[in-house]
């Protein structure tokens, strides 16, 4: 093979995975007419039609399809193995992709990577932040971010934060008017606040325990969010019961801004994880930034 047919078929496969010319030529670092000449180039070379174009969509023919899934797996080899050889360096380096939450991205992970950065400076991070659950994989992250029990079970997960508790909570003036819940029975005959999740698209049961015994509720109320944020705004505005984690909420709990209640059907349950792909071999610069995220019980308050 010509050395210019392994980057024909490196820029064919970004086309592939980004379904765009133009989103593909962005992460290439090329134009777009660049590009497409390019791919048609190869076309010519195979004899095939690779790519399907339209004016609205594109995507891979039977062979472009059966051509992306062999070089996937052979172009991320050669990825992983050129990103080892910053071991050689002095000191490690590259670029670390994180698919997270916002909320865990910062009070989490930035204030680690802040303090990190001075002593790395050849190390570059990039945090994305989204809801929904990211494919890692075939969107090209090192890692992404998880509770314990979400992880998938061909991952590897390394801890990065303390277990989480769920609040349920309101403004005072909100118990004051409608009665206060004694137990997530009581919630059906109230206004909650409902989460829509950003997966699949469903309302988050809200999930409770006592005495080993769990207990989901599916709760009713006008309004429903699909930022935390939001729900949490809305509450202290007096619109309702709200369900989230705690850390979001425990400061204006202090502030009596909000007041929380069904504390004993709330137990702890594993908080957040980094995960990434079992069979994937890291960069010096991934282990570096792991290291420094794993959660630590015994320093982690003097840490952060």
């Amino acid at each position: 093979m010509k050395r210019e047919e392994l980057g024909d078929l490196a820029a064919f496969l970004a086309v592939v995975d980004e379904r765009s010319f133009t989103r593909a030529a962005a992460v290439l670092g090329t134009s777009q007419s660049s590009l497409s000449h390019t791919v048609r180039r190869l076309e010519e070379r195979l004899g095939l039609r690779l790519l399907n174009r339209t004016t609205r969509r594109l995507e891979p023919t039977e062979a472009g399809e059966r051509l992306a899934q062999t070089l996937r797996p052979a172009l991320g080899s050669i990825d992983d193995q050129i990103a080892s050889l910053s071991e050689f360096r002095d000191k490690p380096a590259g670029t670390v992709r994180i698919s997270t939450s916002a909320y865990v991205a910062r009070s989490i992970i930035w204030p680690v990577v802040e303090k990190l950065l001075p002593d790395y400076p050849d190390i570059n991070v990039e945090l994305n932040v989204d809801q929904r659950f990211t494919d890692i994989v075939a969107e090209k992250f090192d890692a992404g971010v998880r509770l314990g029990e979400e992880v998938d079970k061909d991952m590897i997960a390394t801890r990065i934060g303390p277990d989480v508790r769920m609040a349920v909570y309101a403004a005072p003036e909100y118990f004051r008017k409608h009665g206060i819940p004694q137990t997530p029975h009581d919630l059906l005959g109230h206004d909650c606040i409902n989460l829509r999740l950003p997966t699949l698209g469903g309302l988050y049961s809200w999930e409770f325990e006592k005495n080993g015994r769990p207990l989901n509720v599916r709760v009713e109320g006008r309004l429903t969010f699909n930022d935390v944020g939001i729900i949490v705004q809305a509450a202290i505005e007096g619109h309702g019961i709200a369900c989230t984690p705690e850390d979001h909420v425990m400061e204006l709990i202090g502030q009596k801004k909000l007041q929380r209640v069904l504390l004993d059907w709330c137990p702890p349950f594993p908080g957040y994880h980094l995960y990434y792909p079992s069979r994937r071999q890291h960069s010096p610069a991934f282990r570096v930034i792991m290291e420094a995220l794993r959660y630590h019980p015994e320093t982690t308050k003097s840490r952060r």
